[in-house]
């Protein structure tokens, strides 16, 4: 595929004046939405997986939403497709490598994926086990690592482009106390990304993250549920509030869609302004 052919349809040469009319041509505002796209959304089934997963069906794409939990996900497809919106489910460990590229080769290509599998275990970095250690790896990096590059490699394979997001966070960009741990794997998929936007922007593959800052879901209720951290929390976000799974869903729409065609390599902070000082 000549790489020109999957540049939007865009140019930036025309005249401002066009015809005898003598009126001003105006550029045209990109689409956000995703009708005829296939997205791939690992670890959906609750979440931020679930809103960028419901974000994406809402635009217009056709969402298959990977996950452990088979009831989970049954239970999202019939809400999904109870609001009119195309999902199907397939049960998978992410961390399952052979399965996740044997998968992917047979219902590929997708044209869009979220990474949204993840695991947080923290503890002061004095008291990092192995066991945690190598549980936290190979969720946040390996498993999204390879996930990346099936998808990828069904997308050159196809000769079609394709928007990768990985989800991130403001711990790639910062450390934190007891996240040692969990804040180098999401430096590592900061580093990653980047790599693999410069290896397959050649073929139209734009790669990006997403950087949520404390984000109100099952998984982090615990947190929350302590006065003091939560205090601690909302005085670091400087829009002073945590956030919730709706903040992150215009992002994802924004970086699957061609309202984000010239952007790769790039991380997209939802941090409230935490990382700003």
């Amino acid at each position: 595929m000549c790489p020109m052919e999957w540049l939007p349809n865009v140019t930036s040469d025309r005249p401002l004046v066009s015809g005898v009319s003598g009126l001003m041509e105006l550029p045209r505002f990109p689409s956000f939405r995703l009708d005829g796209k296939r997205a791939l959304v690992a670890g959906g089934s609750s979440g931020i997986g679930l809103a960028a997963a419901v974000a994406l069906g809402e635009a217009g794409a056709a969402v298959t939403v990977l996950a452990r939990r088979a009831e989970v996900l049954a239970e999202l497809v019939d809400a999904m497709q109870a609001r009119a919106l195309t999902a199907e489910a397939k049960v998978l460990d992410v961390s399952d490598i052979t399965e996740v590229q044997r998968y992917v080769a047979q219902a590929g290509p997708f044209d869009i994926l979220v990474n949204s599998a993840g695991l947080a275990r923290h503890a002061p970095a004095l008291e990092t086990t192995e066991a945690d250690f190598d549980a936290v790896n190979d969720l946040n990096f390996k498993a999204a690592y390879f996930l990346t590059q099936a998808v990828a490699e069904g997308l050159i394979a196809a000769g079609k482009p394709g928007s990768l997001i990985n989800i991130s966070s403001q711990m790639a960009k910062v450390g934190g106390v007891d996240r040692a741990v969990y804040s180098a794997t999401k430096h590592a998929v900061e580093g990653f990304t980047k790599s693999m936007a410069i290896e397959w922007g050649p073929h139209g593959i734009r790669v990006n993250t997403v950087c949520p800052t404390f984000i109100v879901t099952p998984l982090t209720k615990q947190t929350f549920d302590r006065p003091e951290r939560r205090a601690w929390i909302e005085n670091k976000i400087k829009l002073g509030r945590v956030g919730e799974v709706e903040d992150i869903m215009g992002p994802v729409v924004f970086l699957a869609s061609d309202a984000s065609a010239l952007v790769t390599g790039s991380a997209l902070l939802v941090d409230g302004g935490w990382t700003a000082d």
